[in-house]
């Protein structure tokens, strides 16, 4: 993975850092990185042309504004669309997919605030009761994607004052146009109990998990049943979900300094270009640029050029 300093973290109008792409005109670029000063944030800016995230989801929220190109994203409910001043918002844990919509690709600058952060935004500024979230999954809202874009450009010049009272700006604005209490979940059924037998199985064993006969055998149950079972309350198989938590597990440790060979192992993965191919893919950066942004200092921004199965 190559990777180019852009120097300052200024950015055009379009998303792009100033003075060109990483890698060249028209090329993918990302950068992915936490500022100390937004505890309960993190933050990814990118183009993406040919790379798509398959399935996956997270344990936060999700709320991009797309400044190029458009994006497509895959939800349960269906795909969904957005161009330049669109917002896209996916609550925690849904499950969703994302690609170019067109030829060009996209650029978007994403927000990814925890539970607890909007949490609190909404419990001093709305009036819901129960978790909040989002009700609308894509707006045409320029002027909120501009808040969004703010964020980030505070951020990596370093200015925590601004980037703060933006971000609260913005999430409580997004929540008091689109947003509402998340639904209750029902009541568990005998299949949604064996998912979730299933699930903390494949948690505690996740370098070494059993194989689908060898859980349905484990948990009672038969190999399709339990793949329905499964699929019903978390959105996709067991082996695509197990892909998606070792990757948001390698993420805890890259944070805690932990090297991504030693990383790929403590997961489950057979290597480290196993974990850089699967990381990339979920996160839209390699896991050695992820860790180094844990590292850097405000306002010395990189961008990392994207390729398929490039090593870190």
């Amino acid at each position: 993975m190559v990777e180019g300093d852009v120097g300052g973290g200024a950015a055009d109008d379009r998303g792009g850092p100033v003075g060109g792409e990483a890698g060249g005109r028209g090329g993918e670029w990302a950068r992915h990185w936490h500022y100390a000063a937004l505890p309960g944030l993190d933050l990814l800016r990118a183009r993406y042309v040919r790379h798509s995230f398959p399935r996956h989801s997270h344990d936060g929220y999700v709320v991009g504004a797309v400044t190029r190109g458009i994006e497509e994203v895959g939800l349960p409910a269906g795909a969904i669309r957005s161009g330049h001043g669109g917002v896209i918002m996916i609550n925690p844990e849904v499950p969703h997919t994302a690609r170019a919509g067109v030829p060009e690709g996209w650029a978007y600058a994403t927000l990814y605030p925890s539970a607890g952060l909007v949490a609190e935004i909404a419990a001093e500024t709305t009036t819901l009761r129960g978790t909040a979230g989002f009700t609308e999954t894509v707006a045409d809202d320029p002027h909120l994607g501009r808040l969004i874009l703010g964020v980030h450009r505070a951020a990596e010049a370093g200015d925590a004052l601004t980037a703060d009272s933006l971000l609260r700006i913005s999430v409580a604005r997004l929540l008091c146009r689109y947003g509402g209490p998340l639904p209750v979940r029902p009541p568990r059924t005998a299949g949604a109990a064996t998912a979730a037998r299933a699930k903390a199985v494949l948690e505690e064993r996740m370098a070494h998990p059993p194989s689908l006969a060898k859980l349905a055998q484990e948990l009672g149950t038969g190999q399709f049943a339990l793949l329905r079972a499964f699929k019903d309350v978390y959105g996709m198989p067991p082996h695509t979900w197990l892909t998606d938590a070792r990757v948001r597990r390698a993420r805890r440790l890259l944070e805690a300094g932990g090297a991504p060979a030693e990383t790929a192992l403590a997961v489950g993965f057979t290597d480290q270009p196993h974990l850089n191919r699967h990381f990339t893919r979920i996160v839209g950066v390699p896991p050695g640029a992820y860790r180094r942004e844990r590292a850097a200092r405000p306002g010395g921004a990189r961008t990392y050029k994207t390729a398929e199965g490039a090593a870190s």
